[in-house]
């Protein structure tokens, strides 16, 4: 009887020192190519069948990635909880959503607050490239407020046999064995118990981890931290007639003014607009940028009330491990959420679905238990599809967000219909738009000369200031 061990790894990085062992019957004379094959198929009998009982998992958070993984689990015959502490979540968020969303997930249109067909980009001299002349005639951004969508998919996971429970996850005992359960300590709110609640414990097979940035389910697992960034949003009810002016119409303002390193935003809702901005390098400055990205906008939300604040960090990149054994970590958990656009619910919902799509084949429909190996081709299958995206608006965040020059350059660029016509196609159908050789090509003489004139205007308006 030959012993391997295999390094686990979790998709960016190795995860930790911890080894996985496989025991299999496999002569030592066959070739390494061999073994490997062998072992793979040892690994996937070891997967008992449960008797009289189908697969539990537990999900906990209730945002786009929490219901739309527990949708897919409950669909698939796996006994399936969902844990949201908030059910009136209005998390501090743009709203924003792709055109491919509402198809894919198979949205109402009576969610979808607004249809932006125009944006406005706006630099720190305050010089505004209007975008979107590129878009069909059926195409645009979807506006959303989060507690709206949040809770539409939370309900579409209960009709399709998901139990919802109101509660706070406090933390969970991880099994002693390779088939224990994991035990999930949470308290209870049913309404009956007062403000304090109840405290219970449940025994479940699998965790999927959708509770946001702060994750606990990622502390349980020594998932480690990444960077973040604080975005703040008021949201501010307008008289009607500025709200006309922004009835299919979303606002970015780029400087230093607004943020050292993001963007501020006007993104229209339902009846009023949503207002923020965010920062990873100064958040104690947070409040300051916040003021500067309302003054830049005065003029349009004049007049305006604020009905609500919202604060919340956002992840900046994924964790360094996002699975362990029969737990894995989506959306802004994971760390899910796009540089340069900050864009993150689309990638939540779809993290969540993907992973519950692994557990659903892994089990066999909840007929099997699955071990860290299902849950690994969910991660596989992510990296390989989205990984090229985030690093890509990586650069592009370090490149044209570092300085005002390079900012104006950013927003001249952004004045391209080439350019808007391939950010658009990659954005709202979540693909690679093919380019043409001879407009990238031309695309990079612009920039650079985007970005000398960008300098000889910061020149002229330092000599100004003198």
């Amino acid at each position: 009887m030959a012993t391997f061990a295999l390094k686990s790894f979790t998709g960016l990085r190795q995860s930790s020192p911890d080894q996985i062992n496989f025991v299999s019957n496999v002569p030592s004379s066959l070739s390494r190519s061999q073994r490997r094959t062998s072992l793979r198929v040892t690994a996937s009998r070891a997967s008992p069948k449960l008797a009289n009982r189908s697969l539990r998992v537990a999900v906990i958070g209730g945002g786009p990635a929490g219901g739309a993984a527990a949708e897919t689990l409950a669909q698939g015959g796996i006994e399936t909880i969902l844990i949201e502490r908030k059910m009136d979540n209005c998390k501090p968020c743009g709203g924003a959503i792709p055109l491919c969303m509402v198809g894919e997930f198979n949205l109402p249109l009576d969610i979808i607050d607004r249809r932006v067909t125009k944006m406005k980009m706006i630099s720190p001299s305050n010089i505004a490239v209007d975008i979107g002349r590129t878009l069909k005639e059926h195409e645009y951004i979807g506006m959303v407020r989060r507690e709206v969508l949040d809770q539409y998919l939370r309900e579409r996971a209960e009709k399709s046999g998901a139990t919802v429970i109101n509660g706070l996850f406090l933390k969970m005992d991880l099994p002693e064995n390779w088939d224990s359960p994991y035990v999930l300590h949470y308290t209870e709110y049913d309404g009956k118990t007062g403000a304090t609640g109840q405290k219970k414990t449940m025994e479940v097979d699998a965790v999927i981890g959708a509770d946001g940035a702060n994750s606990r389910v990622a502390k349980s697992i020594g998932a480690g931290d990444y960077d973040y960034a604080i975005a703040f949003q008021e949201r501010i009810r307008i008289p009607d007639d500025k709200m006309t002016y922004y009835e299919d119409l979303a606002e970015m303002y780029v400087g230093d003014d607004v943020s050292p390193d993001f963007y501020g935003w006007v993104f229209p809702k339902c009846d009023h607009v949503a207002v923020g901005t965010g920062t990873v390098t100064h958040k104690g400055d947070i409040k300051k940028f916040q003021l500067a990205t309302r003054n830049r906008a005065k003029d349009k939300i004049l007049g305006g009330k604020i009905i609500r604040v919202e604060a919340h960090p956002i992840p900046e990149h994924p964790r360094p491990r996002r699975l362990s054994k029969r737990v894995a970590l989506v959306g802004d958990a994971a760390g899910y959420v796009t540089k340069c656009s900050g864009e993150g619910i689309y990638f939540a919902a779809k993290s969540g679905r993907m992973c519950a799509e692994a557990i659903v084949e892994g089990s066999q429909n909840g007929k099997k238990m699955i071990d860290e190996s299902d849950l690994r081709k969910y991660l596989e299958k992510w990296d390989k599809t989205y990984l090229p995206t985030y690093r890509v608006l990586d650069v592009l965040q370090k490149v044209f967000y570092r300085s005002n020059p390079a900012r104006e350059a950013f927003v001249e660029m952004c004045g391209d219909e080439y350019v808007q016509k391939m950010t658009f196609d990659s954005y709202l159908y979540k693909r690679v738009a093919p380019g043409s050789p001879l407009e990238d090509l031309k695309l990079a003489v612009n920039t650079i000369g985007s970005v000398f004139r960008a300098n000889a205007l910061r020149r002229e308006i330092e000599k100004l200031n003198v």
